[in-house]
């Protein structure tokens, strides 16, 4: 039996936590039965969750000395450092040969541990700037669901620790296996793409009096072949001037800028509407259906059929 032991901590977050004990801790009939899971914590006793309620845990960190994995499920407070007990309990762990699964900002006591330095890393696309800032070692990607590398693994936020989660089990015991545990759960075995998809776009950068005025005038000429060169000229300078600009206010390319928004005016339509894929990519300026998919896996990370059915609002759904 395979022992899987989550590591919570006060204030703790109910759904990570609940996101790996429905994987690793649920008897399912149809299954035999692969992990035994259980909880600790770093001072056994009442611990606080973030909905309002208190678990009462009575494993302490020397749990972790039986386990095959440790579960870290994100906290509300992940830029609080775990004790010094902990960290030298989840590397004691590692180092006997116990594997570690961070989901959403657990990534952050396990990057204290110092095991994911050198590595890539996820987590929630929110926290995922703040995660690099303050582990400049960890190569943090803000995209994917989740990344594993077989001793330690992190996932993107909160319901993608159910996709690390099946990953995981499907490592262990096979497709078929994990497939009937996402069956069970209502739930795909594998989604389709990364987490990029589900994050709200940045807020407008803060511009000075240069560029605001031809980002507005291309901002209503999506739909048009407006390049790279209309957007000089009509900002007066070269191209190259113009790529300087775009560099020191928006930290991308002209070109890199305009795809962003094509694609932004293509979600927009992709979840409000029913139209044709190739109506959508000419409304958005992405010329075809052809284009409008390979520029799609270019900036979301998923293509734009997978996108509508995740994304296109329940008016659209046929629901009475």
């Amino acid at each position: 039996m395979h022992r899987v032991v989550a590591l919570v901590h006060p204030p703790q977050s109910t759904f990570e936590l609940a996101c790996a004990a429905e994987v690793f801790g649920k008897k399912r009939r149809e299954l035999p039965t692969r992990y035994a899971f259980s909880v600790c914590t770093a001072v056994p006793g009442p611990v606080s969750t973030g909905a309002g309620y208190d678990m009462l845990v009575d494993a302490g960190l020397d749990a972790l000395a039986r386990a095959d994995t440790v579960v870290l499920p994100g906290r509300s407070d992940p830029r609080r450092p775990p004790s010094p007990a902990t960290v030298e309990a989840l590397r004691a762990a590692h180092a006997r040969g116990a594997r570690i699964l961070a989901i959403c900002s657990g990534a952050f006591p396990l990057a204290y541990t110092g095991l994911l330095d050198g590595r890539r890393a996820t987590s929630h696309w929110a926290h995922a700037g703040e995660l690099a800032s303050l582990f400049p070692a960890i190569g943090v990607d803000p995209d994917v669901l989740y990344i594993d590398h077989g001793d330690v693994a992190t996932s993107a936020g909160a319901a993608a620790g159910i996709d690390l989660c099946l990953h995981v089990v499907r490592e262990d015991h096979g497709a078929a296996y994990a497939a009937t545990v996402a069956r069970n759960m209502v739930m795909p075995p594998h989604r389709e793409g990364g987490q990029l998809q589900y994050a709200t776009p940045p807020p407008p950068a803060r511009l000075d009096g240069s560029l605001a005025p031809v980002l507005e005038w291309a901002l209503g000429r999506l739909a048009e072949p407006v390049g790279v060169t209309d957007l000089a000229a009509r900002a007066g300078v070269s191209p190259r001037t113009l790529a300087r600009r775009f560099a020191e206010q928006l930290g991308v390319t002209p070109g890199r800028w305009l795809l962003t928004r094509r694609v932004d005016a293509a979600r927009v339509l992709l979840e409000s509407s029913d139209a044709p894929l190739d109506t959508v990519a000419h409304e958005s300026g992405l010329s075809s259906a052809t284009n409008m998919r390979r520029r799609f896996l270019d900036v979301v990370g998923t293509t734009p059929g997978a996108y509508r059915r995740a994304f296109r609002t329940t008016a659209h759904h046929g629901t009475p």
